[in-house]
């Protein structure tokens, strides 16, 4: 991943301009580190069976962890979350203002597709990229998920409902992230449904880890506000810890058992992200 990184600092987004602070407000939250869960999945998926396309898939990588900081920016703004504390820095509208958050989201929102257009790879598999990022990240995926989320901030739901909520706000974007890898190196159908399915179940599983984490941590063990979802549709507020505790437990089981499937080659690449993340509640 540090290839990643150094990728990342090479390929900030700048712009020729008098404005103050346009190209740092672009990268500020890139630049507040985070995971970089989403490219190292897809990049995991390339490495292990096309190395040789490695280079050329850190663009579509990085499009990911662009776009995916961009919903963090506006999930943070006063009209969503209006929190005050992303991966432990300030964010964006309480650093600057409320409007060069909603324009920085903008931009790395755009910046994504375009960073996907100018890959080293054939236009055939960029138009794939590009569409599967834009559903599952926009209309069909992410952005639904979010406005479920805040429509329903109070009033409960059934279990299935949230599920619903997360696959869509959380999960799909992490299903696409391996999808797009399996598209870079040309796997075929089956497999890009199998890892795509796997995704989703990864999602969710990171989704219920989170609420647990917003529970039983503070501020600064998880590097943003937690004990703020009160009003939310979350698996704690729904179940209760121990219960979500044991959901979690139950859908790790699950995907080791699918992980298990798996070729060697992708298990081999995909065994220190399991083995870091799959039990991170514990």
């Amino acid at each position: 991943m540090q290839r990643f990184e150094n990728y990342l600092q090479e390929h900030l987004p700048t712009v020729e301009t008098f404005h103050p602070h346009y190209n740092s407000s672009l990268a500020l939250m890139l630049l507040a580190g985070g995971k970089r869960f989403r490219p190292m999945l897809l990049l995991s998926v390339v490495e292990a069976y096309e190395p040789l396309l490695f280079e050329g898939a850190l663009a579509p990588a990085l499009a990911l962890e662009f776009l995916h900081t961009y919903s963090l920016i506006h999930d943070d703004l006063p009209a969503m979350d209006d929190a005050p504390l992303r991966r432990g820095f300030e964010t964006l509208h309480v650093a600057y203002d409320e409007s060069t958050a909603i324009l920085a989201g903008d931009a790395l929102n755009t910046e994504a597709f375009y960073h996907i257009a100018k890959a080293p790879l054939r236009d055939d598999i960029k138009i794939k990229l590009v569409e599967v990022l834009a559903r599952d990240g926009g209309t069909y995926g992410m952005v639904l998920g979010q406005s479920i989320d805040l429509h329903f901030e109070n009033e409960p739901l059934s279990l299935e409902q949230v599920k619903v909520l997360h696959k869509n706000k959380t999960a799909k974007l992490i299903a696409a992230s391996l999808l797009m890898g399996a598209i870079i190196v040309g796997l075929d159908k089956n497999k890009q449904d199998e890892l795509y399915g796997f995704g989703i179940d990864l999602g969710l599983l990171f989704q219920i880890q989170d609420d647990i984490i917003d529970e039983t941590q503070s501020d600064e063990e998880a590097g943003k506000p937690t004990g703020n979802d009160g009003d939310k549709n979350s698996f704690i507020n729904l179940i209760g810890l121990e219960r979500s505790i044991e959901e979690a437990e139950e859908l790790a089981d699950e995907l080791q058992s699918k992980f298990g499937s798996f070729d060697k080659k992708l298990q081999k690449a995909l065994r220190p992200i399991m083995d870091k993340y799959l039990y991170r509640h514990r």
